[in-house]
């Protein structure tokens, strides 16, 4: 994907017939101010961002620590305990969670510490990625610096953002009573929301690194929806798998406990309290959903090696073999920590590539 974005930049040009305007804040028709190249790199750094946050959000997951804050405070708790009395302060608002009565008690506060670094670390990151994307669009608006149609998507990107931190924040809710981790369906809504956001930053750079004259914004052709759609919903279905601890049910591949649809699997009153509440289902489904997500996207390859693309393709098909080796391994070796962090690693590399890829023929088709 890298190879990708490199070549998405280097072929990027500054001429540009104007700049947008959001308000009357985001400039006016002035091609000499208008500055794409920098705005892709920008973009790029916010994706680099999101990518690292998806890593540490599973390291949280994986550890139980997402419920080890029990506040939401957006500015105030971007400060850490800073000493003994805030630290009791801190365990003694987790002792008052479900999970601590029902899992953890007798934690120490060392142990409680560990829990509480990974989510204040996937909290402040949150905070940093929100910075460093406003600042520099309040900069960029200032200097007029952002092309012509292109204003609007950036705030709305902003708004995403924001969204995100919400669902986050309703994901640790739904955790915090009668339960001893989130809800499984919100975790694949704050994880959903990840994706899109990606999804939607990355395409973004993309228009700013290919825009010139003769090209206007990619638009989503079929070839790039359908790879897309099919692999956003197993990812989902992985969010899912993780949210019920479903990789545990079954540490045998290709059958799961020897057979090939597992018993076990029951009927929980509806087809969506099945879908998101039995982890036998969800954990056969997140396997065999993969090959048509893997079938898909080597459509896709094939279609962009046809246009010339074939860096993008052959990235494609070396991250889709990639994915699928560690979701097997990942399953072989009981849901170890290293190896789970680096299939969702994986799967998101996977998403922004397969996102690349769906530009690429979007570009050509809107040419």
């Amino acid at each position: 994907m890298g190879a990708a974005m490199n070549e998405a930049a280097q072929g990027a040009t500054s001429d540009m017939a104007g700049t947008g305007m959001i308000g009357g804040a985001i400039g006016h028709a002035n091609g000499t101010r208008a500055q794409p190249r920098l705005l892709a790199r920008w973009l790029y750094l916010i994706v680099a961002l999101i990518l690292l946050m998806i890593v540490v959000g599973g390291v949280t997951r994986l550890t139980e620590s997402g419920l080890s804050i029990t506040q939401w405070k957006p500015v105030t708790g971007a400060i850490p305990p800073l000493s003994a009395a805030d630290w009791q302060a801190a365990f003694d608002d987790y002792k008052h969670s479900s999970q601590y009565v029902l899992m953890n008690q007798g934690m120490t506060l060392e142990a409680f510490k560990h829990i509480y670094f990974w989510e204040y670390v996937h909290r402040l990151l949150g905070r940093l990625i929100g910075l460093a994307y406003a600042l520099p669009l309040a900069w960029f608006a200032w200097r007029r610096a952002v092309p012509r149609g292109h204003g609007l998507r950036l705030v709305v990107l902003l708004l995403l953002g924001g969204a995100q931190g919400a669902v986050g924040w309703l994901m640790v809710r739904s955790g915090l009573t009668d339960r001893v981790n989130v809800e499984p369906a919100m975790l694949a809504a704050h994880l959903g929301m990840a994706l899109i956001l990606l999804a939607a930053v990355l395409w973004q750079a993309r228009d700013f690194a290919r825009l010139a004259p003769d090209a206007g914004k990619a638009r989503l052709t079929l070839a790039g929806a359908i790879p897309l759609g099919l692999l956003f919903v197993q990812l989902m279905l992985g969010a899912l798998t993780a949210g019920l601890r479903a990789g545990y049910v079954a540490n045998t591949w290709p059958l799961m406990n020897d057979h090939f649809v597992p018993e076990g699997i029951m009927w929980w009153g509806t087809l969506w309290m099945t879908l998101t509440s039995d982890p036998f289902l969800v954990h056969f489904l997140h396997r065999w959903w993969a090959w048509g997500a893997a079938a898909a996207i080597l459509w896709m390859a094939t279609r962009l090696n046809a246009i010339g693309a074939g860096c993008i393709a052959w990235w494609l098909m070396a991250l889709t073999l990639g994915q699928i080796v560690l979701g097997i391994v990942t399953v072989m070796t009981g849901v170890a920590l290293p190896i789970a962090v680096g299939h969702q690693l994986m799967g998101a590399l996977l998403f922004g590539a397969v996102v690349v890829g769906a530009h690429r023929l979007g570009w050509r088709a809107a040419r």
